[in-house]
């Protein structure tokens, strides 16, 4: 569930990117990046699981479904933290810097 749901995020993330890319100042490109990393870690972690359980790879318990899901949830969460905090840095519109220098 944690491969699934980075994936997924990393998919929508992707066209986003591609639909806003000659003019990428959101950073939409360092979030599709953070989330294809993630799929490729998680893509990592689940052939050498395969690995070592074979064909009960492909039956896990509900328990852990729901427990990996909630772990994708946040690996997500995390990425749109990290985005944010690189984007109020960046601040590609200038609007932080125009709120903190407004005066009063």
């Amino acid at each position: 569930m944690t491969l699934l749901t980075t994936v997924f995020a990393a998919i929508i993330c992707t066209v986003i990117w591609y639909k806003k890319s000659p003019g990428d100042d959101m950073k939409v490109g360092v979030l599709c990046w953070m989330y294809w990393g993630a799929s490729l870690m998680w893509l990592v972690d689940a052939i050498f699981e395969y690995a070592e359980l074979h064909a009960e790879f492909f039956t896990p318990a509900l328990e852990d479904m729901i427990n990996d899901f909630y772990l994708g949830l946040s690996v997500v969460a995390l990425g749109l933290i990290i985005w944010l905090v690189i984007l109020l840095i960046k601040d590609p519109k200038g609007k932080v810097k125009a709120a903190l220098y407004r005066k009063k």
